[in-house]
């Protein structure tokens, strides 16, 4: 099924919608004829999505959501159903980022990064799921996770466990809703590299040198050879317009991970640094 087909006329609601990969889906989206619920911590960047939407004849709702916040999140799926009615799409993208040795990184850190990628998604699924499958109509739930999720970066702990845990409760999602033959489709979304902000919000104030460091190479490697978050957009939209379990913004790159991932575990080799790593790290 084209996106078009798939998703016309209906209602889409995107977390972390203000900027980077949920503002392209937004995009997206709203160029394929949705009425898009926009939710963002950040008030002013969904504002500004939002108005520019509307203003090239969209349809587009902003809503300052806090992921973490369970009642915010049920308002959030209160004022989209309210306004618009059911939901044909949920992206749970919001996420963030940090950068540090795991002992480093302060245990608020910690935990604003465990609540936001992985209690955000639960939270998003928990909420929309049940109105989604009352309403008996076809439906879709994409969770974002990374290709990070197949893989192991020291001095990202953070991020990565979070992405790991999204892809093991997606394939958990997946299998509840075969197992109760329910029209509402899972994906994993598992996008590469993106020019988004991620790594320009991450904090950097602690052992500065270094975390700057990295997080001035990362952001470089980014923009250099990243997809713009339209092109990403795109690339998923069409990915879960045809109910793929595995939806990449590079597949090329997706399969060789998961190759190697596959490998390391049957192998049940001892973690090694790669040299990709090495280098990213300086070492």
């Amino acid at each position: 099924m084209t996106p078009i087909e798939a998703f016309a006329g209906g209602v889409a609601v995107i977390t972390g919608a203000g900027s980077g990969i949920g503002e392209g889906l937004a995009r997206c989206a709203a160029s394929l004829g949705m009425k898009v619920v926009l939710a963002d911590i950040a008030a002013e960047r969904i504002e500004r999505v939002a108005g520019e939407i509307n203003a090239t004849g969209g349809t587009a709702l902003p809503v300052p959501t806090d992921v973490t916040d369970r009642v915010a999140i049920e308002r959030l799926a209160d004022v989209a159903h309210n306004t618009f009615g059911d939901i044909r799409l949920l992206v749970n993208n919001a996420g963030i980022e940090t950068i540090g040795y795991t002992w480093d990184i302060p245990a608020e850190v910690w935990d604003k990064i465990l609540a936001i990628n992985i209690s955000g998604v639960v939270h998003g699924v928990r909420t929309f799921a049940p109105r989604m499958i009352q309403s008996g109509k076809p439906a879709y739930i994409a969770n974002v996770t990374s290709v990070g999720a197949l893989g192991m970066m020291p001095t990202q702990a953070p991020y990565m466990l979070t992405k790991h845990a999204v892809l093991s409760f997606t394939e958990c999602l997946f299998l509840e809703m075969q197992l109760l033959q329910k029209p509402v489709h899972v994906s994993a979304v598992l996008p590469g590299m993106v020019a988004t902000r991620i790594f320009e919000d991450a904090p950097a104030d602690r052992d500065s040198g270094f975390v700057e460091r990295q997080r001035t190479l990362m952001k470089e490697m980014l923009a250099k050879g990243g997809l713009t978050p339209v092109e990403a957009g795109k690339i998923i939209l069409e990915g879960v317009a045809a109910k793929q379990f595995w939806v990449s913004t590079h597949p090329d790159v997706t399969a060789h991970m998961a190759k190697a991932r596959a490998d390391h575990l049957a192998g049940l080799k001892t973690p090694a640094l790669a040299d990709e790593a090495r280098h990213i790290l300086g070492s």
